[in-house]
């Protein structure tokens, strides 16, 4: 790869020529080296969790991550792997103003798509209890908004609605069909919490939705081969990794501080090779001896 070869995002139009040609799996990545593992993995398609952002500050994800510094993980994960990422909005950072300057700042970022929820501030995981919902007219304006904010009309725009648990399936229907009479290429229901509503949901909506198989909230954990024969165009796992990591670092520094050393679990670490093999590390030392330092060839 390094930095001089077959980096370059592909970017909006590669996810709707997913979407045209089919189902589009997303995988959870949380930063440049777990997006290089997905790509690896072969997935075509990335998806940065707003959740996972703020974990990684050791924080909750209660609206304390910033814009600016959602901006910085993006462009840290498009400036390294090929696939196109969706980027967690939030609710727009604000209000209808904010939204317009979110897009703007996520496209320019390398995003390929975002999604915005209706939730009130400061919002919270969707799979937990005490959410609050705005206005559905108020969504419409956000979504109108990051509509009419985008450059490239590649560019994305996906609807989240957390109604369902509050409104319940008429009320989030409603303003999945009101969302996409706004402009949304999208619809993301979140926290649907059977099967059954999942495929009644994309029955009663004529649009491209969204999955979201999160780990140990509402939603049973579908496949995909299940959400694309009942009606979804897309899911995503945003958490599946980074749980996974916390889990392995958290066992790791158990038994480094239990035994004071890693001979006996040395084997179930990457390997050196491995690891520079996932970066590239000799093509970026070729790039230094080849053409930064001037060797003639």
């Amino acid at each position: 790869m390094s930095l001089l070869k077959d980096n370059v995002n592909e970017g909006p139009g590669s996810l709707r020529k997913q979407l045209s040609s089919g189902f589009v799996e997303c995988a959870g990545v949380f930063n440049g080296i777990s997006a290089l593992q997905a790509q690896e993995a072969g997935f075509k398609t990335l998806y940065l969790s707003g959740s996972s952002i703020a974990a990684c500050m050791g924080l909750p994800d209660l609206s304390f991550t910033t814009l600016s510094e959602v901006a910085a993980e993006t462009r840290k994960i498009t400036a390294i792997a090929r696939p196109p990422l969706i980027v967690d909005a939030d609710t727009g950072f604000g209000e209808t103003g904010n939204v317009t300057r979110t897009v703007i700042e996520l496209e320019h970022a390398g995003a390929s798509a975002i999604h915005i929820e209706d939730q009130v501030l400061p919002k919270k995981c969707g799979h937990l209890p005490g959410k609050e919902v705005v206005t559905q007219d108020d969504m419409v304006r956000k979504v109108r908004a990051a509509v009419a904010a985008r450059k490239n009309p590649d560019f994305m725009i996906i609807a989240r609605t957390d109604s369902y648990a509050i409104e319940g399936f008429d009320g989030a229907v409603a303003r999945a069909k009101a969302y996409l009479d706004a402009g949304a290429d999208m619809i993301f229901p979140e926290a649907l919490d059977s099967a059954d509503v999942f495929r009644d949901f994309a029955k009663a909506v004529d649009g491209k939705l969204m999955a979201n198989m999160t780990e140990f909230g509402k939603s049973p954990l579908m496949s995909a081969r299940e959400l694309e024969a009942i009606g979804y165009s897309l899911v995503i796992f945003p958490l599946t990794a980074f749980r996974s990591s916390l889990l392995n670092v958290k066992n790791v520094y158990h038994r480094l501080k239990k035994y004071g050393t890693q001979r006996d679990f040395v084997d179930s670490l990457m390997t050196r090779d491995e690891f520079y093999g996932l970066i590239d590390y000799h093509g970026y030392e070729k790039d230094d001896q080849d053409i930064f330092r001037g060797k003639e060839k």
